[in-house]
């Protein structure tokens, strides 16, 4: 199942029933699953984990070192990536840092497109998309089925929710709450990411969010932080209690129409 032209070290864990092309490089350090293919051209290097059913494409690079300055030949770095990942050509997701805890992580079923740059120490959940050119700096985390459009970057530290969308050519500067969609440059919350949302929620879990979107977002009375602190005293729905407490902690702030308006 590998090609004698594709370059695997000696000390590479290679899982059973995977594929391995002409002209791929495989590191000493790498482990990978099982029933996984690796394309030609694909190289995965340093202290990498890649779970079982990935598909790596042509000339992906992963877990090659940060682009940080700060880092070191002497600081361990790994990633580790989930199981049933499918990561397109030119990709590059690079390994974590010290001033993380050492790994970049990718979880299950992540669907990465084309030319998408995935940078150090960046905590990426379950069954997220990005399509082609997505851009995400160090220390980025993604929740559970959030979907970035193409062309978009996302700054260091930045927050995204889960279920969230993030359309594309935009770019955010600050964290974008649970269920809620952004758009611009600068991206800021425009309304519930309902598309979304509509596949794994109830009417009745859906009517509960607006309900709750509109008194964080459309209260002109106070800030979505007041709002929220407001609102979290007295909800029993778990997601409202989640969306709150994402707002109330935010590091970076949350994106809204009016602080765009008075940039």
């Amino acid at each position: 199942m590998i090609s004698p032209l594709a370059v695997v070290e000696q000390g590479a864990i290679i899982g059973k029933n995977t594929v391995i092309e002409a002209f791929a490089y495989i590191g000493k350090n790498v482990v990978i699953g099982d029933d996984c293919l690796i394309k030609s051209g694909a190289k995965i290097v340093g202290n990498t984990k890649i779970g079982n059913k990935c598909k790596i494409f042509s000339y992906a690079i992963l877990g090659d070192i940060p682009q940080d300055i700060s880092y070191t030949n002497d600081d361990f770095s790994g990633l580790i990536i989930g199981d049933n990942a499918t990561i397109r050509e030119f990709c590059t997701i690079n390994s974590g840092t010290k001033k993380g805890d050492g790994y970049t992580r990718i979880g299950n079923n992540a669907f990465i497109m084309a030319y998408v740059h995935i940078a150090h120490d960046c905590n990426i959940a379950n069954n997220v998309i990005f399509a082609n050119n997505v851009t995400l700096a160090g220390h980025v985390e993604v929740g559970d089925y959030s979907v970035i459009g193409g062309l978009t970057p996302v700054h260091q530290f930045v927050k995204i929710g889960r279920y969230c969308m993030l359309a594309g050519a935009s770019a955010l500067s600050q964290d974008l709450p649970h269920f809620c969609l952004a758009e611009g440059n600068r991206a800021y919350v425009r309304s519930l990411n309902l598309v979304g949302l509509r596949r794994h929620f109830s009417k009745d879990d859906l009517d509960i969010l607006k309900q709750a979107f509109n008194e964080l977002f459309r209260n002109k009375k106070s800030t979505p932080s007041q709002s929220a602190k407001e609102l979290i005293n007295v909800s029993k729905n778990q997601n409202i209690i989640d969306l709150c407490d994402f707002i109330i902690n935010t590091k970076r702030g949350i994106p809204t129409k009016e602080d765009k308006d008075e940039m």
